[in-house]
């Protein structure tokens, strides 16, 4: 049992270690490159979008279906999604400005410099991104490590699937904070720590809340994380997208992304 335990561990800190990978391929590219800003938020928000509601969404549904009934389980996604939402908009309007717009002064203009509440926004957009994929990382984790340790094989698989989609999550973390502030170790770091939540996700189940987990408590939380990924998408990402847009260059980011991330789904069946 013991070692089951261990080699689950792993499992699931290899797969949220892959954030780290996506972060790494981001910051490869020039920060005055804003072609490639423009389809990075552009890409980031076609995975968010598509993992929320092909697959977040769908899996809070049949779990508060399979526990509450047809009518009261779709209630209850709906709810948990919208709250979701609701809840990040709340957010969004208490949190103060994060992150320092002077700290990019130093660093090489962009083609078209934004200034410097553009910088912040950025930043907030890569912190909330951040919050929001830690937060979708956590449930995760619990579920690659209770598969890996009823089924070490099946375990393996979800845990490259896992790895494999996490890497753009990485990359929606890490591009606009690093464009926000031209570091490539924060934009690595915060990018990295989102993907801990998946390993910190699966020894939270193992010493504490595995006896208390139950379909309602998941249900709820997918459902309201695909919304706060969704409400992200559409306020922070997409309009920071068009604003670099060159030739429809957003867009493409945006289907290459849901592409990506479909593909990737495929592998998890």
């Amino acid at each position: 049992m013991e070692g089951n335990v261990v080699f689950a561990l792993l499992l699931t800190l290899f797969a949220g270690l892959a954030t780290g990978i996506g972060s790494l391929l981001s910051l490869l590219t020039s920060r005055t490159n804003t072609k490639f800003l423009s389809v990075a938020l552009g890409f980031s928000a076609g995975v968010m979008i598509y993992v929320s509601l092909v697959e977040i969404f769908v899996k809070a549904k049949v779990s508060l279906v399979a526990e509450l009934g047809e009518k009261n389980g779709y209630w209850m996604t709906i709810a948990g999604f919208f709250g979701g939402m609701i809840f990040i908009a709340i957010i969004d309007r208490l949190l103060p400005s994060l992150g320092n717009p002077h700290e990019a002064k130093s660093v090489e203009d962009m083609d078209v410099a934004p200034t410097n509440a553009e910088y912040t926004k950025l930043m907030k957009m890569g912190m909330f991104t951040a919050l929001a994929i830690g937060i979708h990382n956590f449930p995760e984790g619990i579920a690659t490590f209770a598969s890996a340790l009823q089924d070490p094989n099946l375990g393996i698989a979800i845990a490259i699937a896992v790895a494999i989609h996490n890497i753009p999550e990485g990359i929606a973390v890490a591009v606009p904070i690093y464009y926000a502030t031209g570091n490539r170790k924060k934009a690595f770091k915060l990018s990295f720590l989102s993907g801990l939540a998946e390993p910190v996700g699966a020894i939270v189940a193992f010493l504490i809340l595995l006896p208390f987990l139950n379909g309602v408590v998941f249900g709820v939380v997918f459902a309201a994380v695909a919304g706060i990924m969704v409400f992200i998408s559409l306020d922070e990402l997409l309009p920071a997208a068009r604003k670099y847009d060159e030739a429809h260059s957003s867009i493409y980011g945006v289907v290459a992304g849901m592409l990506v991330m479909a593909l990737s789904l495929v592998l998890m069946m």
